[in-house]
């Protein structure tokens, strides 16, 4: 069985990297791998294969009016990565994409050239769950537009249709299907790791700062106001926000800048999370829908309890009171008050 394999984000960089190096090295284990497509491989990997959007079509992205709609932004996107794939595949066994938004064309072409089976990495929920989702956050602190516009929602159904296999990293992903009408024996659970680098420190900082930590896309949908929102209600001046990544938007650009005006508190901390995770007093991903969700497990494996929300794959491996809590979803009070637990339980202890 030759597999090849192909995802628009860079090998093992941000959450959807991750998770597409982890589907890479899984092939490569079972001596599966054929080939991979990305826009940044893995340094000296001879099946890495780059691919990148032209550079005239990077240029409309970043000039044109698409790119104050972050719908339309990410499905041309995905759609022209999609293409440049489908143009440069060689023949196979299995061909897998690491995101279903750029499989039309891909698949399609997969099976002019003999592919048996076509896959998919489903990194979120049920599109039609995700649309969802993301609707109550936009209804709620609005700010900026979904990346998921109503062509790329019919695109993702149409990938799901075509595909043989659906593969899933969560209980709640897989749920999601079901409940979507997707058959049972399409669905492949795919049991996710994280780097060996994520390691409890050899030593923390004792200098009596509570550090609560987030790391991920600073969006509306990834629930940073309602984290902004819990935050800036804990008391005390030793206490600080670390967000972790970037933001995607102006009007998240500008909202974030007039939070940190307002609370000194707050910073935001591009990076590596790892030595963030490392000082981190408890992580934070008050997400409204995230299929796994890398950084919280990564904080977990160092050592440091999380608060997630109910819309979180990685949710089961959160035992309740020992590593961690399971919030409601878009309810900073009980995000403050798991806050306000950590916080009182630090103090205790004199950390």
């Amino acid at each position: 069985m030759r597999k090849t394999i192909a995802c628009s984000a860079p090998y093992d960089s941000g959450g959807l990297g991750r998770n597409f190096a982890f589907i890479v090295e899984e092939a490569r284990s079972q001596n599966t791998l054929l080939e991979y497509y990305t826009p940044r491989p893995k340094l000296g990997d001879s099946c890495g294969r780059t691919v990148q959007i032209s550079h005239r079509k990077q240029l409309l992205m970043r000039y044109s009016p698409i790119r104050y709609s972050p719908g339309w932004l990410n499905y041309f996107s995905n759609d022209w990565f999609d293409r440049a794939i489908a143009a440069v595949m060689s023949p196979g066994d299995e061909f897998e994409t690491g995101c279903a938004g750029q499989a039309f064309h891909s698949f399609k072409r997969a099976r002019q050239l003999g592919y048996s089976i076509l896959s998919l990495q489903a990194d979120n929920s049920h599109v039609n769950n995700v649309a969802t989702q993301h609707l109550k956050a936009i209804r709620e602190f609005g700010i900026e537009s979904s990346w998921l516009n109503e062509a790329q929602r019919r695109k993702t159904l149409q990938a799901y249709e075509a595909a043989d296999i659906i593969h899933v990293a969560s209980d709640y992903t897989y749920h999601s299907f079901l409940k979507a009408g997707i058959p049972e024996s399409k669905l492949r659970k795919r049991q996710l790791t994280v780097h060996p680098r994520f390691v409890p420190p050899l030593k923390k900082q004792e200098d009596g700062m509570f550090r609560v930590v987030y790391c991920g896309t600073l969006t509306v949908f990834k629930g940073i106001p309602v984290l902004l929102e819990a935050f800036s209600r804990l008391p005390g001046r030793h206490c600080e926000l670390i967000l972790i990544g970037g933001s995607t938007t102006r009007g998240m650009r500008q909202y974030l800048e007039a939070w940190k005006q307002r609370d000194s508190r707050i910073r935001i901390s591009p990076g590596d999370p790892l030595p963030h995770f490392q000082q981190a007093s408890v992580c934070v991903h008050p997400s409204y829908d995230d299929g796994f969700a890398y950084a919280p497990m990564e904080a977990l494996a160092c050592g440091v309890p999380v608060i997630v929300t109910e819309h979180t794959g990685m949710k089961t491996f959160v035992q309740e009171g020992k590593n961690g809590y399971v919030v409601p979803t878009g309810d900073w009070e009980a995000i403050l008050d798991r806050l306000k637990l950590y916080q009182s339980l630090q103090q205790s202890v004199g950390v």
